[in-house]
């Protein structure tokens, strides 16, 4: 039986067919996720000449955290292929309309979003389509306006997906720390909200609409997120867990558990 298509295969990072963008283009300012600072646009010192990072095996050990879980959504390989010259400018935008693509291609699988399927094929086209435009344009583009809009059409998918089991609204809520461990979040709204050092351990978060939270050094251990809505790898990179940690198939258990 042939397999079937990856629908955001074109949305991973692609690494050996990027000239390590990630790596250069953003600033990074010394902190728990970086341990030097570092100008937008001038090479990590850890870059080697043939665009793969020194110490990619140590970059945890090393301070990098945040290297490791940044996810350009397959940017960094466009912006390679189709405008390398004016990467430092049209990078952040790309991804910024890659991640979007993530959100729709990801709604448009969901059952209950079946009546707004048109109005997610139209957004998943017009995305599409500002991914193409060339460098000047994209410099243009005003990014907050069209995430605002395609945020609306998620938030739609997301009240209909939760329509059966909807739990408690915690959208842009402060939980840093909050004990929530075997806590039933079934169809909970965790939109934006911050997690930092939560204790979800054992916690039910299937249906939980997650999109924007902040899941750093949360504690997933044990915890069931198949089928939370609009959870992204660098979310699930950023927390701890372990193989009891239930994922959504579309994503992978870190290394670093």
């Amino acid at each position: 039986m042939p397999k079937t298509q990856d629908p955001f295969g074109a949305l991973r990072a692609d690494c050996a067919n990027c000239h390590a963008l990630c790596c250069r283009v953003p600033a990074f300012s010394a902190s728990t996720d970086f341990a030097i600072d570092k100008p937008a646009g001038r090479a990590c010192p850890n870059l080697l000449a043939d665009h793969r990072c020194g110490i990619h095996d140590q970059l945890r050990p090393k301070g990098f955290v945040g290297c490791t879980v940044y996810d350009c959504f397959g940017a960094g390989q466009k912006v390679t292929r189709v405008a390398p010259e004016a990467a430092q400018t049209v990078f952040p935008v790309m991804r910024d309309l890659h991640e979007l693509l993530w959100y729709l291609t990801e709604a448009r699988g969901i059952a209950a979003a079946a009546p707004l399927r048109a109005d997610l094929d139209r957004a998943l086209a017009e995305t599409e389509a500002l991914t193409d435009s060339d460098p000047a344009a994209l410099r243009s583009l005003d990014v907050p306006a069209h995430r605002h809009k395609v945020n609306a059409l998620l938030l739609k998918v997301s009240e209909r997906a939760r329509a059966g089991s909807r739990g408690k609204d915690h959208r842009g809520a402060n939980l840093m720390g909050a004990r929530f461990r075997r806590a039933d979040l079934r169809g909970a709204s965790l939109r934006g909200a911050y997690l930092i050092g939560a204790d979800l351990r054992e916690a039910d978060l299937r249906g939980a609409d997650v999109i924007g939270a902040d899941l750093r050094g949360a504690d997933l251990r044990g915890a069931n997120l198949t089928g939370a809505l609009f959870l992204i790898q660098s979310q699930v990179d950023s927390a701890r867990g372990d193989k009891t940690t239930k994922l959504p198939t579309t994503l992978s258990h870190p290394r670093h558990w």
